[in-house]
C-alpha cells in the first residue's frame, strides 16, 4: 500500500511531466503524447511513467527512443520544479491502450452502421409473434 505522500508526489510528477513533454521537449519523434499514469516506488526513488500516443499511426519505437534520449533533460527539469530531496529515476513505457480503445470504438461504430443499413432493407417484424 502506497502512502499518501507517495501518491501526492506521483500526481505532481504526472502534471509536471505532461507540461515538460508538451512544451519543452522538441523531439519530432515524440509527436503528441499523453501521460497516462505514474507509478511511484514506495520510497519515491523510482517512477514508472506510462506514455500514450494521441494518434493511431504513431511510431512506438521512435517515441520510446525519443523519451530515452531526453530522459536526462526531463529528470533535471523535474528536479528543478519539484522540491524533493531525491529526484525519482524515470522509467518510460509506451502504452497503446488509448489508441486501441479508439480503434475498437471505430470498429463498433462501423458495425452498428452496417447493422442499421441491413435492418433498413428487412420487412418490419410482427409485434404479435410472441403472444399466445
Amino acid at each position: 500500500m502506497t502512502s499518501h505522500r507517495v501518491q501526492r508526489l506521483g500526481g505532481e510528477l504526472k502534471r509536471e511531466l505532461a507540461q515538460i513533454l508538451d512544451r519543452e521537449v522538441k523531439d519530432p519523434r515524440l509527436g503528441m503524447v499523453s501521460v497516462v499514469s505514474v507509478e511511484m516506488a514506495p520510497d519515491g526513488c523510482a517512477a514508472h511513467v506510462y506514455i500514450s500516443p494521441m494518434t493511431n499511426d504513431a511510431d512506438l519505437k521512435g517515441i520510446a527512443a525519443a523519451l530515452e534520449s531526453a530522459k536526462g533533460y526531463i529528470r533535471s527539469e523535474v528536479g528543478k520544479r519539484l522540491k524533493t530531496r531525491v529526484v525519482p529515476e524515470l522509467f518510460f513505457h509506451v502504452d497503446t491502450s488509448i489508441a486501441y480503445g479508439v480503434r475498437m470504438m471505430q470498429i463498433i461504430d462501423e458495425q452498428i452502421a452496417a447493422d442499421e443499413k441491413a435492418a433498413a432493407g428487412r420487412p418490419p417484424e410482427n409485434p404479435d409473434k410472441y403472444k399466445e
